[in-house]
């Protein structure tokens, strides 16, 4: 039988191990979830971008018009509750709030493609580059500098002027010329982190050099892709919004937020809600963006954990 004292002392740590698998373990990216959702800024910046995208996304499919419906009997008609026009009509009697929300579909299908596409090279040349350094390093980089050089308005619309006006083709376009930013921190990150004794304990054991960029150096670069993920895609919203506005985006009647705002430029001193509903649209989703980009960025630097 044992002491009272041993007793007691067995039952303090069995009391201590239970407590201690009680305890919850913590992880750097929930303490990221947990910042971030402290900012208030940016979790309400996240809640309006998601009804925006909601919006755009069911909208078109309960409202009463199509985006290319005419009403030859509600020409610039003004916001209001007539004819359920609650945006008010364009010139040709269209619905300006289906309009809207087809254009902010179009415009948000070629952000999220063309980021997505943008992210995944600059991720892929980024990471190369800077793992494998000396020549290979120095000519990859030596391209992104070419390519910086490269007047990259001019080159978009001579493009689009050339291969057509399809979303596929606009996509393409902004995807050419927006994955140098990522490469370049990619790069950078790459460079501090293949020292690290994971890489070389990978690089002792035969891991072949494809699979430890991919799966050694690109999982522990998720925190800044991320940061300048949400970054790209009000920069890639707004590119595909000046190409609209110059004629060299989606062609009518398909829209976008570009094409409205350009429709709405022309008769802003009489039928001034044909810009301002589409600018509204555009200028919210852009602050939501960025708010949201500054959330992730303050919740996942590292100087803060």
């Amino acid at each position: 039988m044992f002491s009272r004292s041993k007793q007691s002392d067995l039952a303090g740590a069995i009391e201590a191990n239970i407590n201690a698998a009680a305890i919850e373990g913590r992880s750097p990216w929930r303490d990221a979830r947990e910042r971030f959702f402290r900012n208030k800024a940016a979790v309400v910046s996240l809640v309006i971008l998601t009804i925006i995208a909601v919006a755009c996304i069911f909208g078109p499919m309960v409202l009463p018009y199509s985006y290319e419906d005419t009403d030859w009997n509600a020409m610039s008609l003004p916001p209001g509750m007539e004819g359920a026009h609650y945006f008010g009509t364009d010139e040709l009697g269209r619905d300006l709030l289906v309009r809207c929300l087809i254009g902010g579909r179009i415009s948000l299908m070629v952000g999220l493609l063309a980021t997505i596409a943008s992210v995944t090279i600059g991720i892929v040349w980024g990471a190369t580059a800077g793992f494998m350094g000396g020549k290979v390093d120095t000519i990859m980089m030596r391209i992104v500098d070419m390519m910086y050089a490269v007047p990259y308005l001019l080159i978009a619309i001579l493009m689009v002027t050339l291969l057509g006006r399809e979303f596929y083709l606009v996509v393409l376009t902004i995807t050419v010329f927006s994955w140098m930013d990522m490469a370049r921190v990619v790069r950078g990150q790459t460079l501090s982190i293949k020292s690290k004794e994971f890489v070389e304990a990978a690089h002792a054991i035969g891991v072949s050099t494809p699979n430890i960029i991919f799966r050694h150096i690109v999982p522990n670069l998720l925190g800044i892709v991320v940061i300048y993920t949400t970054v790209t895609v009000p920069g890639v919203i707004l590119t595909e919004s000046v190409l609209s506005f110059l004629g060299l985006g989606v062609q009518e009647p398909m829209t976008s937020w570009g094409v409205l705002i350009e429709d709405g430029t022309g008769v802003m001193e009489t039928t001034p809600w044909i810009l301002l509903f589409p600018a509204a649209m555009l200028s919210i989703t852009l602050y939501c963006a960025n708010y949201i980009g500054d959330g992730l960025r303050d919740a996942l630097d590292p100087k803060d954990r």
